[in-house]
């Protein structure tokens, strides 16, 4: 049994790996800056903590919950907080496995995400900035159009813009606004994991057969060798090193176009996990300094998985 921390357990990321952890027979402490974060009904001890727009104090208090707690390893699931940690691991006295923070923040601005793709020749969705007269964007990408935010977790302010007229409209209400060619087709995410030297250890591919609010509410795990070699690329352009996913289409032409890459694993999670690929498990070893095992983090495809909400009572 390890004494595990986790990060960000109101996502559906966290309590995926929370619940993946406690049944397995970790003791796991869930963190999270919401006391109403789902998560911490599931984990074996609830913690409240500063969220991590204030670094210094949230570094500190995990690692306060560490010394007191005994934790043998953190595993951090939402990408603002590994911004965070990032160059303060030393300070957290148990081990955590982080891509670069370099890494992380080529991923979680949206344009230099798109820019870097761009200039590699990954393929990804046309893109453009719309800070200052978004009129403009009109005459330079083609419709229709999704904005959303250069930077932000999730789809929190996200518009689907059919007609030129509403794009300044949707543009206006979004802070640091880009606007993204909309994509048709099939839409997908990759669940993935790297070993330590940063290659490819396992790759778990879900249709996102319905989405609410951004999160899949209904999903499917396939098979597509080109999607491997998609987020092999990935992989070394962005220099990750642990737990991350894309996101994207396989259009109406059969071709793949990604959206995202997440410096951390899906909402879709448990899907991967019910499907047989145990990157929760091999993450955790990894951390630990231990081989991640590929064999470990096969899958079976056309697993099916439909969420539906559940209730949690405290007193």
């Amino acid at each position: 049994m390890n004494r595990i921390l986790v990060t960000g357990a109101g996502g559906p990321a966290g309590i995926a790996v929370i619940r993946a952890l406690v049944e397995r027979g970790d003791h796991v402490v869930g963190v999270d800056a919401d006391p109403l974060a789902a998560g911490l009904a599931v984990a074996s001890v609830p913690v409240v903590v500063s969220p991590a727009t204030a670094p210094d104090r949230f570094v500190e208090e995990l690692a306060a919950i560490v010394a007191r707690g005994s934790i043998d390893v953190i595993v951090s699931t939402v990408a603002a907080e590994m911004l965070a940690l990032a160059g303060r691991e030393h300070r957290l006295g148990a081990p955590v496995w982080l891509h670069s923070r370099r890494a992380v923040a080529a991923c979680v601005d949206r344009w230099r995400f798109w820019k870097i793709a761009e200039h590699a020749q990954l393929p990804v969705a046309p893109c453009a900035l719309a800070d200052h007269e978004p009129e403009r964007v009109v005459d330079t990408l083609p419709g229709p159009w999704i904005v959303k935010a250069r930077f932000g977790r999730g789809p929190r302010a996200v518009y689907a813009v059919d007609e030129p007229a509403a794009l300044a409209w949707a543009c206006h209400r979004i802070e640091q606004p880009i606007v993204q060619t909309r994509l048709s087709g099939r839409q997908f995410t990759v669940d993935l994991l790297t070993d330590r030297d940063g290659r490819l250890a396992g790759v778990v591919p879900q249709w996102r057969l319905e989405t609410k609010a951004g999160i899949s509410t209904k999903s499917q795990t396939f098979c597509d060798p080109r999607l491997e070699a998609v987020a092999t690329q990935a992989v070394a352009i962005y220099s990750l090193n642990g737990a991350a996913n894309v996101q994207g289409f396989v259009t109406n032409d059969d071709e793949i176009v990604l959206t995202e890459v997440s410096p951390r694993f899906s909402g879709g999670l448990s899907l991967s996990l019910a499907a047989g690929a145990d990157l929760v498990g091999e993450l955790v070893r990894g951390t630990l300094g231990m081989r991640v095992r590929p064999e470990h983090l096969a899958f079976r495809p056309d697993v099916t998985m439909v969420r539906h909400y559940t209730e949690l009572f405290a007193a």
